[in-house]
């Protein structure tokens, strides 16, 4: 989200759900199990807010579940033990799977153009 041209103060749900890749009941469970890191704002209806710190820290609890495959309570040790660490490393993965996805574009677009360069010199 933060490559969008303008950046909102808060997010929905269902906003940060579709950018993560993850349910919003997955994100609401967990926010109930990891109550000491994601707590984003709600309104005087329980509506939830998620401020861009909140974004960031449910990127990290989906990279310590999902990439670093720990368990819930494995998670919570690491945050414990060394979040700066774990931050971080989410972060170079994350910034090393952008890249991915960039070279892949190109590598598809660098295709495309040799195609169409065969089909030119066969005809």
């Amino acid at each position: 989200m933060r490559d969008a041209a303008v950046l909102k103060m808060f997010y929905s749900i269902k906003e940060v759900a579709s950018v993560l890749g993850e349910n919003e009941s997955t994100l609401r469970y967990w926010e109930g199990e990891f109550q000491e890191v994601i707590s984003p704002r709600r309104n005087e209806r329980g509506v939830r807010f998620y401020s861009e710190k909140d974004m960031d820290d449910v990127r990290l609890i989906k990279y310590l579940i999902r990439d670093c495959g720990l368990t819930f309570e494995g998670a919570r040790k690491r945050l414990k033990s060394n979040k700066e660490s774990a931050v971080k490393q989410s972060k170079v993965v994350q910034h090393l799977k952008q890249i991915r996805t960039e070279l892949k574009a190109l590598k598809e677009a660098l295709d495309d153009v040799g195609t169409s360069l065969i089909n030119r010199s066969t005809d």
